[in-house]
């Protein structure tokens, strides 16, 4: 193979990537999210059962009991995955993933003695959580597209669209 023949396959891969990237990116957040909702439904199912009902008791001054608050974030979380799975209402369900990512966020601080065994060593617990960074990252990414924009193959695309 030579340069010519590796330079033709790169572009058309790259182009596939741009082409394809943010719906499977959207889709498979939104896969996730939809599942790990949806075990939420039924008490002790999801492993971070435990966690969420002590978060949302802090959060709401134990105003929220534990069934409707695991319901509620049960909700919430398939709601954001059906969002994310479709593309519809994305600004919406973008919003509703930024408030349950805040959420997510905060057992770190209320609940360091769960979340973390060393100042700097998260559990598994604090992993779990911290993971969500990737999630955040990517609601960003496909939050950019909202408009109409989208991934382009080739930086000259980006030159010629900043001089206009």
């Amino acid at each position: 193979m030579n340069l010519a023949d590796f330079n033709h396959i790169d572009r058309k891969v790259t182009r596939w990537m741009a082409e394809h990237g943010l719906t499977a990116l959207r889709i498979s957040i939104g896969v996730i999210f939809f599942y790990f909702g949806a075990l939420k439904f039924w008490p002790d199912l999801s492993p971070a059962d435990e966690l969420a009902a002590a978060t949302i008791d802090e959060l709401f001054f134990g105003f929220v009991p534990p069934t409707v608050a695991r319901i509620s974030l049960a909700i919430l979380e398939t709601t954001i995955g059906i969002g994310l799975i479709t593309g519809k209402f994305m600004r919406l369900t973008l919003l509703l993933l930024a408030g349950q990512m805040f959420g997510t966020v905060t057992p770190l601080f209320l609940f360091p003695e769960v979340t973390w065994s060393d100042p700097f060593v998260p559990t598994l617990e604090g992993q779990y959580i911290l993971k969500n960074i990737v999630f955040v990252t990517a609601a960003l990414t496909i939050g950019a597209t909202v408009r109409g924009g989208g991934l382009v193959d080739d930086p000259k695309v980006l030159e010629t669209a900043n001089r206009s």
